[in-house]
């Protein structure tokens, strides 16, 4: 889930047409696992074809991607590589909750509670092989960039953001602050009403935008203090302290300056603070990437998606909006390379 500073955040809301034109790196995994929990059944469970696989992921990516296409948004795909050692006891307490809804899934299926049995599947969703792979072989095929991160996905997509590479990084967790993007998009693909966990409400969800920069000045800290700041709340690499959220630990920094001068002072410790520090703060990243695009290999995405029981007229449909909004860019950049010369 990443660090939660919500509380503090002021991000700007945003219309997609904002991002015409824009590249935009976009946090894989947050995305695909957005599709999973979102694109269900009634009964939550997720959508499937006739063998049983799991389409959700990929009615997300055509359908969705296609809506950021056509508001003239340039998105390329950046997957997770290999989790630092670190980040495995919140991957292993990931997988206990994911089991743990899957159990209360049941219970509540059981009882009749159709509900709670639709919020508790949402809350299943998993990161498989195969999820994985015909994510990456869809989005191939469509001729979106990917990026292979060699760890996180937010760590890289905001190496690509600070070398100019994309306009912004795109994920729902704020972690992507932390890793030094300049720019952060929240909401990308999931605009809309949404049901408020537990009550019969809905929300308005809107695109937003974190200017980082802005952030820390309205915060009064910098990258680094923030970074200790977080550690103090708990990261995906260490728990954090008890009772520490966003003001407390926003305080604390402001007050001491650095998490060494506040650790004696609560009489706390937190083992490994130099590595955590240098999984936000490391500026590297892999540079053996394109973030340029190619045509879709319609016949390719056809087959692949009707293989999954999706109608091919509905395919076709979403592939045809895709080619409309790329050509209209293209005119587009074309006038505006013609118009710089006089």
């Amino acid at each position: 889930m990443g660090v939660n500073l919500s509380g503090l955040a002021e991000p700007k809301n945003i219309e997609l047409s904002d991002l015409s034109g824009k590249k935009i790196a976009i946090d894989s995994y947050n995305v695909i696992y957005q599709f999973l929990s979102s694109i269900r059944q009634p009964d939550g469970q997720p959508l499937c074809d006739s063998s049983g696989r799991i389409t959700s992921h990929l009615t997300g990516l055509l359908h969705r991607t296609a809506n950021l296409v056509e508001a003239g948004i340039e998105p390329v795909f950046v997957f997770d590589g290999k989790p630092h050692r670190l980040k495995e006891d919140t991957l292993r307490e990931r997988t206990e909750r994911r089991d743990k809804a899957e159990e209360e899934y049941r219970e509540a299926v059981e009882r009749g509670d159709m509900e709670t049995a639709r919020t508790k599947a949402q809350q299943t969703s998993r990161m498989t092989k195969e999820v994985r792979e015909s994510s990456m072989e869809l989005i191939g095929y469509l001729g979106f960039p990917i990026v292979q991160a060699p760890s996180d996905g937010e760590q890289q997509a905001s190496y690509m953001c600070r070398k100019g590479d994309v306009y912004a990084a795109a994920s729902q967790d704020f972690d992507s602050l932390l890793f030094g993007t300049p720019l952060l998009v929240r909401n990308l693909t999931m605009t809309g009403r949404r049901k408020v966990p537990g009550r019969q409400q809905y929300k308005e969800i809107k695109t937003e935008i974190i200017d980082t920069p802005v952030f820390l000045e309205g915060l009064g800290i910098t990258r680094e203090q923030l970074v200790d700041m977080c550690i103090l709340m708990g990261t995906d690499f260490n728990p954090g302290i008890k009772g520490i959220g966003p003001k407390k630990a926003l305080k604390f920094i402001r007050e001491n300056g650095s998490i060494e001068h506040v650790l004696p002072k609560i009489h706390e410790e937190i083992e490994e603070v130099d590595e955590i520090r240098s999984i936000f703060l490391d500026p590297s990243g892999a540079d053996d990437y394109s973030v340029k695009y190619k045509p879709a290999d319609r016949q390719h995405v056809v087959d692949m998606l009707t293989s999954y029981d999706f109608a091919e007229d509905r395919v076709n449909s979403a592939l045809d909006r895709i080619d409309k909004a790329r050509k209209e860019s293209e005119k587009k950049r074309m006038q505006s390379s013609l118009d710089s010369w006089f």
